[in-house]
């Protein structure tokens, strides 16, 4: 019954961290800029838009089609960086568990 025990314990540990570990991407930021600068979105780490930031410069009729082109491909942006930075993350937290080859978390 002790190893029962040892493995609820490690459990329950896995839990914390788990917990833990989406906290501490939930609170991730990232900014994505496209067009040299002219858009600018920053996101959360949920990849949520939390503010999108665009040059004066880019209001204008003509300019509409690339301006909807630059806030997409800042967003895209964001979010890839929000999802390199959640990698890391997660390597870094589950570096010392003692996962089975080809698991990765979160599951």
């Amino acid at each position: 019954m002790k190893n029962f025990a040892d493995m609820m314990k490690q459990a329950q540990n896995l839990q914390k961290q788990m917990q833990d570990a989406q906290e501490s991407l939930a609170a991730l930021e990232a900014e994505g800029v496209a067009g040299g600068g002219l858009v600018r979105v920053q996101m959360n780490g949920k990849g949520y838009a939390r503010k999108v930031e665009i040059d004066p410069k880019m209001f204008s009729e003509e300019d509409k089609e690339v301006l909807e082109d630059l806030i997409t491909a800042a967003v895209n942006d964001a979010k890839a960086k929000l999802e390199e930075q959640s990698a890391e993350k997660m390597k870094e937290m589950t570096a010392g568990l003692p996962l089975p080859p080809g698991m990765k978390l979160p599951f």
